[in-house]
């Protein structure tokens, strides 16, 4: 396995950080993450040694206010911000890794955004997995909610603690205590974000019918951060046939770092091998 990390130009022309690990001979297919809010790319561990050896680049950058890119932590002007990310991204991974089958992957929030990505720019991907979509009232409390409404109109930037249950996201005691202890993770919100993503939680949610690439959905059964019902109520809306959703019995937030991680990162492995193009 090759490790690689640099950064692009994001929306506006921010520097973005960015990694890759590519297998040893030349990839099979292309695996683009997104990953969710106050964490970073270097959280996917798990699943990158799973894939990377069976043929597929997997690459991943952080998020404006996030990670090792720049800008203030959990703040966006627009959700448009994360979408034209997304798509100079994978322009950027494309230049790279011409002319290879091309999937996106995004967790929680960036499940949220792999899915608005699919529904506004669909050209050119193979599928979308989307792993504890954000299509539902998050782990966030009302009150927050209210507040980051409020404050979006007259104080955008006004920084929220998220107040998440760190424990809620794994069963994994280790993982939780790696979370904590991630000086790469923050548990930051401003009001605007939490206004642009309700927003786009409702859009995605109205937009449901208009889906049109293969689908994958995982999501773990006793999730406290993210309903497992909204993601249900989405899949069930999606008109195309080519779709699957697949629920972690028991599971907690993150399937790929939860107990029986194996599971739930071979349910994507295997969705990914059948959506391989004929050689």
């Amino acid at each position: 396995m090759n490790h690689g990390e640099g950064t692009f130009k994001g929306a506006g022309g921010l520097e973005l950080f960015e990694q890759h690990w590519r297998p040893d001979g030349e990839p099979r297919a292309v695996v683009a993450l997104v990953h969710g809010i106050g964490e970073h790319s270097g959280r996917y561990m798990n699943a990158v040694n799973r894939l990377v050896p069976r043929g597929y680049a997997v690459y991943g950058f952080d998020h404006r206010g996030h990670g090792r890119s720049p800008g203030q932590r959990g703040y966006i002007r627009h959700w448009g911000e994360y979408r034209e990310d997304v798509r100079l991204f994978l322009d950027w991974v494309r230049q790279r890794e011409p002319n290879r089958p091309l999937f996106l992957m995004g967790h929680s929030m960036g499940g949220l955004i792999v899915l608005d990505y699919g529904l506004h720019h669909p050209q050119g991907l193979v599928g979308v997995i989307a792993s504890a979509p954000a299509l539902g009232q998050t782990g966030v409390s009302p009150f927050l909610i209210t507040l980051s409404k409020v404050m979006s109109a007259i104080y955008p930037a006004f920084s929220l603690d998220t107040g998440l249950d760190a424990t809620a996201i794994s069963r994994d005691e280790g993982v939780v205590k790696a979370y904590t202890g991630d000086p790469l993770v923050h548990s930051k919100a401003t009001a605007r974000l939490g206004a642009e993503m309700v927003a786009t939680m409702k859009w995605t949610n109205e937009h449901a019918g208009e889906w049109r690439l293969p689908l994958l959905i995982v999501h773990g059964g006793a999730d406290q951060i993210v309903p497992p019902a909204a993601s249900q109520a989405f899949f069930e809306r999606v008109p195309v046939a080519d779709k699957e959703r697949y629920e972690v019995e028991g599971g907690y937030h993150e399937p790929h770092n939860d107990l029986g991680w194996e599971q739930a990162v071979g349910v994507v492995e295997r969705w990914l091998e059948r959506h391989l193009p004929p050689a």
